[in-house]
């Protein structure tokens, strides 16, 4: 920076709160959830949702559990307006959810809001003005005494207007935001906040929410959790308040900030699905509920198909998500660092069904949400052994023994050195065909093997082609089995390298009448080099012998 920070920007005020209680407790349940996707995201987007976008993300909302929807601002606008009388004459609306709607402290705008929700059963009708001292220098140029009159008088008009509503039998409840809330003085928030209370009178079946929103973020989530605690122990009639959290994430920290604030005895948490708002964005719904789901607490919304919410996402705000996104993201369940894929493949045998997710590098089982396991591991010139053995078992069924993991691990990342990018399952599987199964010419292949067992003795005959040579090599053994036999035989040719047997392992690949077996073998030459072949053949005797040509042919090479 070409100057001192010190110079333009000051630090955040702390709250003096010498006893706080926050940072010793726990979560132990799920807050009240309130979508703003509808309002707060919507005016957010380049391209505003049509009404018929708006419906089916209404829908979407309702299916995930949302019980209550902030649905606009129908004072503002006649799109605004007309989605709300949609809902509400096409009843749309079901009994245990409420419509919020929200709405400036000024008379005419309230009739007008509440014309629109003529007939809803459930509502919470937000009312707001900004009290910070800079909206009250610059915008507004008014006192504490000014700003407070307005909210009580906001309330005061509600009141009165609502009275044919609540007749005709809607429930109202009052949500107040003292807008700018954490750049406010607490002592004037508390003020403004008890006024309202005054006037709005809540009782045990009616509580008042108030709104504490972090308009923007200006300060670490320690800080704003020191906020929402003195508050929270300052509010005279706190057992007839819900007092709710909306943070931005100006900084970073939104989903840190309301976490903390949950702690410091906040009930309910506005935000959007993904995070979708202003600037940086609102709060992400998804990872705060999610975030509670891996700690064993129920949340009440259901994202147990999070790729459907995420499209749905996508197609009517036509934003993306982005691939690191916690949760959601495409990649944020995937390993391409070697040591991560190691650790990965070695923990996942010891999860057992019942008991606690424990999964290294997984903090939530994919399948609770809806995800597969095929995108754990991904193959890069970073990734490791572990790894490329993972795709090939998950993938395609080979079950590769753990010392051959080091030599396919090595083809495989030396091709992704030469490519650049991240290989595809295909493409390893490939790899792997190719320096194990089939092999080009000039390469021993397998014509012929056939056996008979004369007591403990068993004696082959084989026939192999040798790239390049005009004939056959014909040839039989003796030995205790069939591995035996070939290896003996072969050996007397004089024609390939002598070698010993390692390691033997095989497996049958698929199930059913078109199942094959698998065999891998390890060899070690007369100058200590050891390789593996691997064989593939619907019968295990011969697979185990094309595992010994592969070996061999690795060895040629």
């Amino acid at each position: 920076m070409p100057f001192s920070p010190s110079t333009k920007y000051r630090p955040f005020p702390p709250v003096v709160l010498p006893d706080r209680q926050w940072p010793d407790r726990v979560h132990t349940r799920a807050p009240i959830w309130c979508s703003v996707d509808l309002r707060d995201g919507n005016q957010a987007l380049a391209q505003p949702m049509s009404v018929e976008e708006k419906l089916e993300y209404f829908e979407l909302l309702v299916a995930t559990g949302f019980k209550q929807i902030e649905i606009g601002f129908p004072s503002a606008s006649q799109i605004e307006f007309d989605f709300c009388r949609r809902l509400i004459e096409e009843n749309r609306v079901p009994s245990d959810v409420s419509l919020q709607i929200l709405c400036q402290c000024r008379e005419d705008l309230i009739v007008r809001s509440l014309e629109a929700l003529r007939g809803a059963k459930n509502i919470i009708f937000h009312l707001y003005n900004s009290t910070s001292p800079k909206q009250r220098e610059y915008v507004f140029g008014a006192s504490r005494d000014d700003i407070k009159a307005i909210a009580m008088r906001g309330i005061s008009w509600l009141k009165q207007h609502m009275t044919p509503l609540v007749a005709a039998g809607s429930r109202i409840r009052l949500e107040y935001s003292p807008e700018s809330f954490t750049s406010t003085e607490l002592d004037f928030a508390l003020e403004i906040c008890e006024a309202v209370t005054d006037v709005w009178q809540p009782t045990a079946d009616n509580k008042i929410i108030l709104n504490l929103p972090a308009t923007v973020e200006y300060t670490t989530p320690n800080v704003h959790a020191d906020q929402i605690e003195w508050m929270c122990r300052h509010l005279t009639r706190r057992p007839l308040t819900e007092v709710s959290l909306h943070t931005h994430n100006d900084r970073g920290t939104g989903v840190a900030a309301t976490e903390l604030g949950l702690l410091a005895g906040a009930d309910r948490v506005e935000g959007t699905l993904f995070g979708n708002g202003e600037r940086t964005g609102n709060l992400d719904i998804v990872t705060v509920a999610l975030n509670l789901h891996t700690h064993g607490i129920e949340t009440g919304l259901d994202f147990s198909n999070l790729t459907h919410v995420r499209e749905v996402y996508e197609r009517t705000t036509r934003m993306e998500v982005p691939p690191r996104q916690p949760y959601a993201g495409d990649l944020v369940f995937t390993a391409f660092s070697g040591s991560h894929q190691d650790a990965i493949k070695k923990s996942w045998p010891h999860q057992k069904p019942g008991h606690p997710w424990d999964v290294i590098y997984i903090p939530i089982d994919p399948a609770d949400i809806g995800r597969t396991y095929k995108a754990i591991i991904r193959i890069n010139s970073q990734s490791g052994k572990g790894g490329v053995a993972y795709i090939l078992e998950t993938e395609f069924g080979y079950q590769l023994p753990k010392l051959m993991h080091k030599e396919i691990g090595k083809v495989v990342n030396d091709l992704a050195d030469r490519s650049g990018t991240e290989l595809s399952p295909a493409e390893i599987h490939a790899a792997f065909q190719h320096e194990y199964l089939e092999r080009p010419a000039p390469a021993l292949t397998l014509r012929e093997f056939r056996t008979t067992e004369r007591g403990a003795q068993v004696t082959c005959e084989a026939e192999l082609l040798a790239g390049g040579a005009p004939l056959p090599l014909l040839f039989t053994g003796t030995g205790n089995g069939p591995i035996d036999a070939f290896v003996r035989g072969l050996a007397a040719t004089g024609q390939v390298p002598a070698f010993d047997v390692q390691s033997y392992n095989e497996h049958s690949l698929g199930s059913g009448a078109e199942a094959r077996a698998v065999s891998y073998i390890q060899i070690k030459l007369a100058d200590g080099r050891t390789l593996f072949g691997a064989g593939v053949d619907t019968n295990i005797e011969v697979a185990s012998i094309r595992a010994i040509v592969s070996a061999l042919n690795r060895a040629l090479a």
